[in-house]
């Protein structure tokens, strides 16, 4: 005679499950596991490159990669995981794994931020913006990469943030308070000193408040977006007419996908490893 007993299979099930939360419990870093006592919340975990092991976080609404070694002693926070091709796998891996927040609204928002107009300002063919900070290296090679498609058509919308750097406030306050503002950031990347990455242009000794707040409104716009660095695209698509995010340096080949323009030459030699 087979004993049948709901309540003893739901508790099973129940203890089967604790179980299973315990051992994932267990297998968190513990650098993790004290962020989870201060209110950090881990989503999910992933396999990610080189035996890395990846894990999204949540903490006041804001998602965040970061990733674990092979023993599990060491965390990887803050850092840009780059493949042998140049590929940015840090926001492959955010593209795939956080969680999309509502796009929609967000780009409305954008809209009424400040930035610097760049490329072709009267009936553009195409719009991008750009989250970027004045010292930052891949925001450099984006202005390199986007230059060619001004020419056809394109208009960029770059969007000032600062973080990388103490001269990135300046910086960024500079291009902001530009009489010319397309000339400063022309200047600023023209002469970026890529050993050092640090921007060529002169930043203010004094920012505006008003270019401070809107510089840190921007910032969080962009963390808003579920990004966690520079360069951050925006556009709404030509074709689906919907809003899409790619964090990090686009690969050339993608840029006529996100301009919806003719590919362009880009000859400049420094991008030949993002082709």
């Amino acid at each position: 005679m087979r004993w049948s007993n709901p309540l003893g299979g739901r508790l099973l099930a129940a203890c089967c499950l604790l179980a299973s939360c315990m051992a994932r419990a267990e297998a968190l870093p513990p650098q993790l596991q004290a962020a989870q006592r201060a209110g950090v919340k881990v989503v999910r975990h992933f396999p990610a490159a080189s035996g890395l092991t990846g894990w999204v976080t949540e903490h006041a609404g804001h998602y965040q990669l970061v990733f674990s070694t092979s023993d599990g002693k060491t965390l990887i926070v803050d850092g840009v995981l780059v493949d042998a091709g140049g590929r940015n796998l840090t926001a492959a891996y955010a593209d795939q794994y956080i969680p999309k927040p509502a796009y929609a609204p967000l780009f409305a928002r954008l809209a009424r931020s400040r930035y610097v107009v760049a490329g072709q300002v009267a009936h553009p063919r195409a719009i991008v913006y750009v989250f970027f900070d004045p010292n930052c290296i891949f925001c450099h090679y984006t202005w390199q990469a986007l230059k060619p498609y001004e020419k056809a058509g394109l208009q960029v919308r770059w969007v000032p943030v600062a973080f990388l750097k103490p001269t990135s406030l300046g910086r960024a306050a500079a291009i902001l308070e530009a009489r010319n503002g397309e000339a400063a950031l022309d200047q600023d990347e023209t002469h970026f000193n890529v050993a050092a990455e640090e921007g060529g242009l002169a930043p203010s000794a004094k920012p505006a408040p008003g270019s401070v707040a809107a510089i840190e409104a921007n910032g969080r716009l962009m963390a808003a977006f579920g990004s966690q660095g520079t360069p951050t695209l925006v556009w709404r698509d030509q074709k689906s007419g919907k809003v899409k995010v790619l964090g990090g340096m686009p690969r050339l080949s993608q840029i006529p996908g996100i301009t919806g323009l003719p590919a362009q030459p880009v000859t400049a030699p420094d991008l030949a490893r993002f082709k």
